[in-house]
């Protein structure tokens, strides 16, 4: 039987009630970045469309949408609504539930169990759901976070079809926004950059993001429009930084440091022999050093970590006076090495690229599959073992999907780093000349 969808007002009024649960969805078509299960030609859509729903497993990551999607779901299907968390119901309330649907299913009247965190259940609780989903009794909706092929057992996965949820994407995120702001009838206090810091915050999650968005409401009206600094203030209390006193020796280091830096062994040896002097522990200088040749050197020299570490470890075995002659030999080495911090800002920028994408999943031809279902859903379908090609380079694309390949390393001509540089410059050659062995 197919039913239109009511007409609704898209917000509650109740403003004693949070922001989030405010705007959420009261249909289906106000359900946001699911569309590719919610569709008129998506599983679910044609579910609701021919009014039948078969128990299912909505698996996705947090606020985006398990919870609303299951009870729209019973409201466009005319299933009574009964909901249990996994966290706190046991098989005393799971009696109960099958009871009084089995007295609905005498009077015609159908019921979805909705479970959430339906992994949190053991394995026998698990089973009892088994006879009530065969026969009819209940629809189960799961809903987890959780893989369902490790956490659920093969029986009740057998009588259940998993549907995968996708975290929330800009657009989707960028709609919900825009209801907060209708709803409240004023825009966030935020400039183009901190809108977008405020999603990328949120990765993904939709429930995270209104509850941000209301913290924002908050602030008095003549609030003016925040940057990112100003939104990390308001979302995310620092702690106050801690006065570490003691100038001169930071002074010191600093000075180390940066004789390193600008390859001057006399001038790094004259702070390295100011700070032993003034009675500063050796072993802090041989911690700076191993971070100075992963940051300053990379892999323009390999050997300087290697040289680092290992004046770390003389010293811990001689100490002091013999040890510190391994410190100076490995300051000498490292102001001396090629330099690069090639390493250290292709990190920079991959972290930066990281917290702006979120969670995004890897492509499916590069995850394991061992199960079955996993296997079905496409996991590592399409993946070409590097080894076993002629040039032992495939050319597959590794990024998630829905991002562009970057380029984050690039190698300068010191040291090493320039025979990286044309083994990267071959393979960038090959991967254009062959395409994307997944499409």
């Amino acid at each position: 039987m197919k039913h239109e969808a009511q007409a609704l007002p898209l917000f509650d009024e109740d403003t004693q009630r949070p922001l989030a649960d405010r705007l959420r969805p009261r249909t289906l078509e106000d359900v946001v970045g699911q569309e590719h299960l919610l569709a008129s030609d998506a599983p679910l859509g044609r579910m609701v469309e021919q009014g039948r729903l078969v128990s299912a497993i909505l698996w996705g990551p947090p606020g985006c949408g398990k919870t609303t999607i299951a009870r729209l779901l019973a409201q466009r299907t005319e299933l009574a609504f009964e909901p249990l968390s996994a966290t706190f119901s046991g098989v005393a309330d799971l009696r109960k539930v099958f009871e009084a649907a089995r007295r609905r299913r005498e009077i015609g009247q159908g019921t979805l169990l909705f479970v959430d965190e339906v992994h949190r259940f053991n394995r026998a609780q698990q089973d009892s759901f088994l006879p009530y989903v065969e026969d009819g009794t209940v629809t189960l909706v799961g809903a987890t976070t959780e893989n369902p092929s490790f956490e659920l057992n093969g029986a009740l996965l057998s009588r259940c079809r998993v549907f995968v949820l996708k975290r929330l994407d800009d657009t989707a995120l960028g709609t919900l926004i825009a209801r907060a702001e209708e709803l409240s009838g004023r825009e966030l206090p935020l400039d183009d950059e901190a809108r977008l810091a405020l999603m990328a915050m949120a990765d993904g999650d939709g429930r995270f993001l209104l509850n941000m968005a209301e913290q924002l409401q908050a602030l008095p009206e003549d609030t003016p429009p925040l940057d990112t600094a100003g939104l990390a203030q308001q979302i995310q209390r620092r702690a106050p930084l801690y006065d570490k006193a003691q100038e001169g020796h930071y002074n010191l280091i600093s000075a180390l440091h940066k004789s390193m830096r600008g390859s001057d062994p006399d001038a790094a040896l004259y702070w390295l022999a100011r700070m032993l002097d003034g009675g500063e522990d050796p072993l802090y200088i041989a911690r700076r050093l191993v971070r100075f040749a992963n940051e300053d050197i990379g892999t323009a020299d390999p050997q300087a970590v290697q040289q680092a570490l290992a004046a770390w470890d003389v010293y811990e075995r001689l100490g002091s006076p013999e040890g510190e002659l391994a410190i100076a030999q490995a300051v000498v080495h490292l102001a001396t090495a090629p330099k690069s911090i090639a390493v250290y800002r292709a990190f920079g920028a991959a972290q930066q690229r990281a917290r702006r994408t979120g969670s995004l999943m890897p492509p499916l031809h590069i995850l394991n599959a061992p199960t079955r279902l996993m296997k079905n859903i496409g996991y590592g379908e399409g993946y070409q073992y590097d080894p076993d090609t002629p040039e032992g380079f495939s050319g597959a694309d590794y990024f998630p999907e829905g991002m562009d390949r970057e380029t984050f390393y690039h190698p300068t001509g010191s040291g090493y780093e320039e025979h990286i540089r044309r083994r990267l410059n071959r393979w960038s050659a090959l991967r254009a000349q062959r395409p994307d062995p997944t499409e």
